[in-house]
């Protein structure tokens, strides 16, 4: 059973080779870059601070500390 708002396949194979985090680039590797995305993608589709993200999504504040880099260097 997939989750409502998750990322299908089809959608997340196009995009994954492209993120921060992905194994074979440089810097820290990311845990789940899936979840992750799934979890930004969940904040600015109902337009709530991470800190009210639903815990399906993994602790906010270690969203925000990662997506805060992504933002900055426009990714």
């Amino acid at each position: 059973m997939t989750r409502r708002y998750a990322l299908g396949d089809h959608q997340w194979e196009p995009i994954k080779g492209l993120l921060p985090g992905r194994p074979g680039s440089m810097g820290v590797k990311a845990q789940n870059n899936r979840l992750f995305l799934e979890a930004v993608l969940d904040r600015f589709r109902a337009g709530i601070p991470f800190r009210d993200l639903p815990e399906r999504n993994g602790y906010f504040r270690v969203i925000h500390t990662s997506f805060s880099p992504w933002s900055k260097t426009g990714v």
